[in-house]
């Protein structure tokens, strides 16, 4: 199925696309990541989108604008380690469109349910804490090639895969994938792993876009208000600091329970 026209896309689903992303930016803006998880399910559930390959190919989009948004802060605080990221980039590139295609020839209400069993793993995954020790000082040279690139390709083509095929930015994979090749710190992850976030999102969206799978109207809007939601976000995380555990907490179960719907309601096309 093609994306909508925008002769057929009604104001309603433009308002809610709208406050979709916005909700999607105020996740992001408080925990620095996780929210493009809700992206998809979102389209879906609440801005009417009725192609899950639709649904993927949009929220591609918006989840590439997004880290793109949230990359310069990281840089200007010289949390982005860019040749580490740029081998990671690629080889997830070349993962991510290896996914796209795959993803498109599976049938959409399997391919939604399966995506309610990742939103499942996603979210027990965020309840466990993760540690901040690492070397800051780790960079990507002629020495410390032969031990840095095997990992960062391999890891980077598997994160790629799995971002393709479900259309999402994968920061909850990247940033563990990057400590793990690298031993860098978990806030030098976080910034880096937003150069993949981007870089998996755009080979995702261009790869549904040739295919006439995203509906660039609603996608738009998405983004324009996850950039307002990530601001409010970011604003309301300085004031809520004391209290960003219980708040990560509480988001990971919703992910858990969305995931829950979703392979509830996909079950019978899952098993059929």
């Amino acid at each position: 199925m093609i994306a909508l026209p925008f002769t057929l896309v009604s104001g309603a689903m433009l308002a809610l696309s709208a406050a979709s992303g916005g909700l999607v930016g105020l996740v992001l803006g408080l925990f620095g990541g996780g929210g493009s998880i809700l992206a998809v399910p979102l389209l879906v559930y609440v801005v009417g989108i009725p192609s899950p390959h639709v649904a993927i190919g949009t929220s591609a989009v918006a989840v590439a604008a997004s880290a793109l948004g949230n990359l310069w802060p990281h840089a200007r605080a010289k949390r982005v380690k860019w040749r580490c990221a740029a081998v990671f980039a690629l080889a997830g590139v070349a993962g991510s469109l290896a996914g796209a295609t795959a993803a498109k020839a599976v049938d959409g209400e399997r391919l939604l349910t399966l995506f309610g069993l990742v939103m499942i793993g996603v979210g027990l995954a965020m309840m466990r804490r993760r540690g901040t020790q690492g070397d800051p000082a780790v960079r990507l040279t002629w020495e410390t090639a032969p031990r840095l690139l095997p990992m960062l390709i391999l890891i980077g083509f598997a994160v790629g895969l799995f971002s393709g095929f479900f259309g999402i930015g994968g920061g909850f994979l990247i940033v563990p994938g990057l400590v793990l090749a690298t031993g860098m710190p978990l806030a030098f992850a976080i910034g880096t792993s937003l150069v993949g976030v981007a870089a998996f999102g755009a080979a995702t969206a261009a790869s549904y876009a040739a295919s006439g799978l995203v509906d660039w109207p609603l996608a738009l809007l998405f983004v324009a208000g996850g950039l307002v939601g990530g601001w409010a976000g970011a604003a309301l995380g300085a004031h809520l600091s004391g209290r960003k555990q219980a708040l990560g907490l509480g988001f990971a179960l919703l992910v858990v329970a969305v995931g829950l719907f979703i392979v509830a309601k996909g079950l019978p096309a899952l098993l059929g």
